[in-house]
C-alpha cells in the first residue's frame, strides 16, 4: 500500500513521495510527514549481510512508494559511489562501546553528504515523474555543512539552480571557504548579516511568498529545498541508523534484538528525528540521546515541555548546532499530538508570534524515547583532549558535544546499554577549535598549517575536500542584510 505525505499543519493537504520531494515545503508552511511509519520488512539478520546501498534500497523503498525499483536503485547507485572514501560509506569505529558512526566520508566531509548525495537524483526523478516543466531553484539556509553539501550535490545538475544563504561570521573558516570556492554556473552563495535562524526564517518567508511564487512561475522557475525540511533529505538519513545496527550485529558486538542507544549532536533536529523514524520502524533502539551545545533550547524543551527561543544566541565552536529554531522538531510535535495538524499549527503559530510554546502533559509523555542534555564550550574542549589522550582518536567539536553529553547520561542514569555516537563531521572541518582543545600552543598557526599539524598527530590523511580548497579561488562574494534575501534571489535569477 502506497504511503502518502501530509502537511503537519493541514490534514487535507496530501502528496505522493515524489510530489513532496519536489515541493520541499507544503503550501501552508507545514512539513510533509508520511501518513504512517512503515515497519522493516527484512530481518535484522538479513540486513546485517547487506552493503550500504542494499540497506538504503530496503529502507527507501518503504517510504518512496511511487518510485519504481529501477528509479530508486539508479538514485542510490549514483549517490553512494566513489564520492565516498570508504566502501562502507558509513563505518562504525571502535572495538567497544561507545562506538563512533562516522558520517563524514563523503565529498564535503560532513554528515550532510549522506542525504545530499542522493537528493539531486531523487529530485530530478521526481520532476520527470510529475512532468515538471519549470527549472527547479533550490533555496537553502545553512549553519555550515548543508550549504557545501547541497552546492556540491546540485552543481551543474541540468534543470536546477541553487542559492545558499549562510550567516556571515557564523561558520568555521573551512566551512566558509568550501562554500565560497564552489564551482558551477548554477550555484550562488550569499552571506547574510544575521545568524542561522535569520537565514532559515528568511528562506521560509520566501517559500511562503505567493506573489514571488507567481513571479517565479511566470519566468519558468519553481522553488524547492535541500534543507532537512525536505522529506527527500530526511528519509535517506534513516538508512545509516539501520546500517550501523546491522554492522554491530554482523561483527557480533551486539546480540540479535539487543537495544542500543544513539547519541546525536543536534541542531535542526533532522538527524535525530531520522533515528526516531528508525526506532518506529522496529530498529531496537533504547534511547535517542539529544546533545546540545550552549544553545540548549532542545535540552530545556525535553526537560520542561516548553520550547522557548527567546534567549541569547550563542556563537560556539560547534556552529552547525548554533540554532534556536529547530525546524524538524515540528514533525515530532505533530506525532506527539496524535498526528493532529490543528494542534501543531496552533503551536507553530505561537512560536512564530511569541517565540514560545508549551506542549500538553500527554504530549510530553510521548517523548520518553528521548533524553536531552548539553555540553558547555569547556566540556566540549575537554572531551576532545581526553579522548585523544586516552586512545589517540580525534573527533570534531560537534561529535565532542555528543561524547560529553553521553558521559552525563551514563552518570545520571547508570544505563549500561551499548551506545553509538553519531559523528557528524571530520575534525579537519573544524581544525582550529579541535587543535586549540588539544594544545592552545597551536594558536599562532594559520588554518592550513593547523591542517598539516592535525595530520601529523592523528595519522589520518588530509581529506581531498580540504586539499582542494587550499589554493582555490573565491568565486562567491555576495553579502546582504537579512531583509534583502529575496532581492538577492531575484538578482541571481535576473527577475524584474
Amino acid at each position: 500500500m502506497d504511503i502518502l505525505y501530509r502537511s503537519t499543519r493541514n490534514d487535507s493537504v496530501t502528496a505522493t513521495a515524489s510530489e513532496a520531494i519536489l515541493k520541499g515545503l507544503a503550501e501552508d508552511g507545514g512539513l510533509f510527514v508520511p501518513d504512517r511509519i512503515p515497519l522493516l520488512d527484512k530481518s535484522l539478520k538479513e540486513l546485517a549481510g547487506m552493503s550500504y546501498k542494499e540497506v538504503a534500497y530496503e529502507i527507501m523503498k518503504l517510504y518512496f512508494t511511487d518510485f519504481t525499483e529501477e528509479e530508486l536503485k539508479h538514485c542510490i547507485h549514483n549517490a553512494y559511489d566513489t564520492k565516498f572514501d570508504t566502501s562502507e560509506i558509513a563505518p562504525v569505529i571502535g572495538e567497544k562501546s561507545p562506538y563512533f558512526l562516522e558520517l563524514f566520508h563523503g565529498s564535503t566531509i560532513a554528515f550532510k553528504d549522506m542525504a545530499l548525495s542522493i537528493l539531486p537524483y531523487l529530485m530530478i526523478t521526481s520532476a520527470r515523474k510529475n512532468k515538471a516543466e519549470n527549472e527547479i531553484v533550490i533555496l537553502t539556509a545553512t549553519s555550515g555543512d548543508t550549504g557545501k553539501a547541497a552546492l556540491a550535490g546540485f552543481a551543474e545538475v541540468e534543470g536546477t539552480k541553487i542559492v545558499v544563504f549562510y550567516p556571515k561570521n557564523g561558520v568555521s573558516p573551512i566551512q566558509e571557504k568550501q562554500m565560497l570556492t564552489q564551482k558551477g554556473a548554477n550555484t550562488h552563495v550569499v552571506g547574510i548579516h544575521g545568524n542561522f535562524d535569520d537565514a532559515q526564517t528568511g528562506v521560509k518567508n520566501i517559500f511562503n511568498d505567493k506573489e514571488f511564487e507567481q513571479l517565479m512561475n511566470q519566468n519558468g522557475y519553481q522553488f524547492s529545498s535541500a534543507n532537512s525540511i525536505n522529506i527527500g533529505r530526511l528519509i535517506p538519513q534513516v538508512v545509516y541508523y539501520v546500517y550501523a545496527y546491522a554492522q554491530l550485529l554482523s561483527r557480533e558486538e551486539i546480540t540479535h534484538g539487543e537495544k542500543i542507544n544513539f547519541v546525536v549532536p543536534t541542531g535542526n533536529f533532522g538527524n535525530i528525528l531520522a533515528g526516531y523514524y528508525a526506532k518506529e520502524m522496529g530498529l531496537p533502539i533504547h534511547k535517542l540521546i539529544c546533545a546540545s551545545n550552549d544553545n540548549k533550547v532542545l535540552f530545556d524543551f525535553f526537560k520542561t515541555g516548553t520550547y522557548d527561543r527567546n534567549r541569547e544566541f550563542v556563537l560556539t565552536t560547534s556552529p552547525s548546532m548554533d540554532i534556536l529554531i529547530s525546524s524538524n522538531l515540528e514533525r515530532l510535535i505533530y506525532k506527539t499530538a496524535g498526528n493532529s495538524a490543528s494542534i501543531n499549527a496552533q503551536l507553530m503559530n505561537q512560536l512564530s508570534k511569541e517565540g514560545i510554546y508549551e506542549i500538553s502533559h500527554d504530549m510530553k509523555q510521548e517523548l520518553t524515547d528521548f533524553y536531552g542534555n548539553y555540553a558547555s564550550e569547556q566540556e566540549t574542549a575537554e572531551s576532545i583532549l581526553n579522548l585523544y589522550k586516552s586512545n589517540g582518536y580525534i573527533m570534531d567539536t560537534h561529535t565532542a558535544v555528543a561524547y560529553s553529553v553521553y558521559s552525563k547520561y551514563v552518570e545520571e542514569t547508570k544505563d549500561q546499554s551499548k551506545a553509538v555516537i553519531v559523528s557528524t563531521a571530520s575534525p579537519y572541518k573544524f581544525t582550529r577549535s579541535v587543535m586549540d582543545a588539544i594544545d592552545p600552543g597551536y594558536d599562532s598557526l594559520s588554518d592550513f598549517a593547523l591542517v598539516d599539524e592535525l595530520e601529523k598527530i592523528s595519522g589520518v590523511k588530509i581529506p581531498q575536500a580540504i586539499e582542494e580548497i587550499r589554493s582555490a579561488k573565491i568565486l562567491h562574494d555576495t553579502i546582504c542584510d537579512k531583509s534583502e534575501m529575496k532581492d538577492a534571489v531575484k538578482a541571481f535569477l535576473k527577475l524584474q
